[in-house]
């Protein structure tokens, strides 16, 4: 039996909300089962079959990897990343969930996505704007090259990418969700360059802990991706854009458009054919 202090030890240590930066980011900013059918669907109807093979290029966590193989019987899916702190935290988190067999669909590739040996695949996405990272277009062409050289000949590549005048301003989103808050926020644009610094915070009861995530990202646009996907082989582009709900936000329905909108802030996808 439990003693009087005991139990209070007990009682306080239950009420503690653990911090989690990976668990906070997936439920902030992933939607890995969303993502996962908006992938799938995509390349079906763009190649009119289905895609069987998946490589989530830098991945982090590969929750995405992990929604794939979960998501039918026979796909397989890659996970780069050359960070080996996610990578851990996946082991732990998702891949220790998954049976005996869909592990064996999984493989991670821990280096870097412009060095390792890339496996032959259906699709190749890159999101969370992850290749904002590269900050030239000889970069951005080099890592482009890369994903064409290794995607089956019926291949797609899939990145994610945001814009709009409000992308900018140095602001600061915040986000309430059930036990906290998700701050986005953007400081530093340089519009010589289009280069700015971005910062995720969160905030648990009354505690805020900053930047705990930082990225210095160039701020790549629509038309540049899709020229460089051109350079380099693909033979045909598409843009998903986002559709808005009546609050005149994003409703999370994209469809194919050779036409955005003016909004203040947007996010879309970009798709390259191979062949």
């Amino acid at each position: 039996m439990l003693e009087s202090g005991t139990k209070k030890r007990v009682a306080k240590k239950q009420n503690h909300i653990v911090f989690d930066k990976y668990e906070l980011y997936t439920k902030a900013v992933q939607s890995p089962e969303g993502d996962v059918e908006f992938i799938w669907e995509t390349y079906k109807e763009v190649k009119k079959k289905e895609a069987k093979t998946f490589r989530e290029d830098f991945c982090g966590t590969f929750a995405l990897s992990s929604e794939w193989v979960k998501f039918k019987k026979n796909n397989k899916a890659y996970s780069v990343d050359l960070d080996p702190e996610p990578m851990e935290y996946g082991r732990k988190k998702y891949l220790a969930k998954l049976s005996p067999e869909q592990q064996k669909r999984l493989n991670l590739i821990e280096g870097d996505v412009l060095k390792v040996e890339l496996p032959k695949v259906d699709v190749v996405a890159a999101l969370n704007f992850s290749y904002f990272l590269f900050k030239t277009r000889e970069q951005l062409r080099s890592y482009f090259q890369r994903v064409y050289e290794s995607v089956n000949n019926e291949g797609i590549f899939l990145v994610d990418v945001f814009g709009g005048g409000q992308c900018h301003d140095a602001i600061e989103d915040r986000t309430k969700h059930k036990k906290f808050t998700y701050y986005w926020d953007q400081t530093g644009y340089d519009p010589v360059t289009n280069e700015a610094l971005f910062y995720i915070h969160f905030k648990i009861g009354s505690k805020k802990i900053e930047k705990v995530f930082t990225y210095d990202w160039r701020i790549w646009t629509i038309p540049e991706i899709r020229e460089v996907m051109h350079e380099v082989g693909f033979k045909k582009t598409y843009v998903y854009w986002e559709g808005t709900n009546k609050q005149g936000r994003g409703n999370g329905i994209f469809s194919r458009t050779e036409k955005g909108e003016p909004c203040l802030s947007w996010i879309a996808y970009i798709v390259g054919e191979k062949a």
